[in-house]
């Protein structure tokens, strides 16, 4: 069966088209890296940072700086496979023998679906590769003053902590709220609220003050918990911890962007920016089938500039893709259109000329 569903041709299309998506989906990154170490070298030196760590750091950098290059490798070899049977006259020749041009570019089409599979993967696990670089790199000590006012803080759990006030020097957090969404009677949503809290170095915990929980079960009905004062034991992080800067959105996996946009909107705050992030995290990797019904059509004119035209072809594509990517985020951070439309603009916008092009193609 699989023998009669991907035939030599497949395999051949197939091969060629994922020789130059590996080549470009690691180049650029490597190419990043390279750029990126010039410029901090001096610094992590000055630091004394191990080489052994810098040199790791990098190689966790890989899955980020794929990332966002994955739709352009596509495109890359979408256009470089297709423009060189062009070339040399294999579209011309398929088509003598009964094959589609739209049949001939299956096995790329279907090599963009597994590359859309792989950038899904990656945005989920870039957060996990980014707190370990950041580690590394020993970012994550880096911390600036002693106050900090009117934030919110993803922590462990599922749990988002928002404060008025905290303060390292006293260790102390004041109009502090929690909020965990949760599902089932072993671990229900709640929130709690307390005047004020104090951390315990020695506990490693807090203990907060005139508080109150509210716990929401899945059928709808709530009850609530006063207290004068107890200890929190979920609540681990410490007041350095939570001096530091707040999580980059891609720096959050799905779920935990989707869990603070909720905690964040509850609480009166905008999250149009974080929508159209969240957003991206799907419209990206989506983007890689799109490129593919973009690229393949316009392949087939590569012929008239050689590998030249094609490689002008590919970094113009790349460049206009990549400022869309920035003027659908400030104009759905904005609200000017929903934020979470904003984010497949470029997307719609290369299918529908992809799509046209199609239409034009002689098969």
């Amino acid at each position: 069966m699989t023998k009669h569903v991907l035939r030599p041709l497949d395999r051949y299309v197939l091969t060629e088209f994922a020789k130059i998506f590996a080549v470009t989906a690691l180049g650029f990154p490597i190419l990043l890296i390279v750029i990126d170490l010039t410029d901090h070298v001096q610094g992590y030196l000055e630091r004394n940072l191990p080489t052994r760590d810098i040199a790791l750091s990098y190689l966790f950098w890989i899955p980020d700086s794929m990332f966002m290059v994955l739709p352009a490798a596509v495109l890359f070899a979408t256009v470089f496979s297709i423009g060189g049977f062009t070339r040399h006259s294999e579209v011309t020749a398929a088509k003598a023998s009964g094959i589609s041009f739209y049949r001939l570019i299956t096995p790329i089409l279907v090599g963009a679906v597994l590359a859309c599979g792989l950038d899904l993967a990656l945005g989920e696990f870039v957060p996990i590769s980014n707190a370990r670089r950041s580690h590394l790199l020993q970012e994550d000590k880096a911390q600036v003053g002693s106050v900090r006012f009117n934030f919110a803080f993803a922590g462990e759990q599922g749990r988002v902590y928002k404060a008025s006030e905290l303060r390292t020097d006293s260790a102390r957090i004041r109009s502090l709220q929690i909020e965990r969404k949760g599902q089932g009677a072993s671990y229900p949503t709640y929130v709690l609220a307390a005047d004020t809290a104090k951390y315990d170095a020695r506990r490693r915990d807090w203990i907060l003050r005139n508080g109150a929980m509210n716990v929401i079960t899945d059928t709808g009905h709530t009850f609530t918990v006063s207290f004068a004062a107890g200890w929190d034991r979920n609540f681990k992080e410490q007041p350095l911890d939570m001096m530091a800067k707040a999580r980059d959105p891609h720096d959050m996996r799905y779920r935990e962007l989707t869990q603070f946009i909720n905690a964040l909107e509850r609480s009166g705050g905008d999250a149009n920016v974080l929508r159209v992030e969240r957003a991206l995290k799907i419209a990206i990797p989506v983007t890689c089938i799109i490129i593919a019904l973009f690229g393949a059509p316009l392949a087939t004119s590569t012929q008239r500039g050689g590998s030249a035209y094609g490689i002008a072809v590919s970094l113009a594509t790349t460049m206009i893709f990549l400022l869309m990517i920035q003027l659908t985020r400030a104009i759905g951070g904005k609200a000017l259109i929903p934020p979470d439309l904003a984010a497949w603009i470029p997307g719609a916008v290369f299918g529908l000329i992809g799509l046209v092009l199609l239409a034009r193609v002689r098969t």
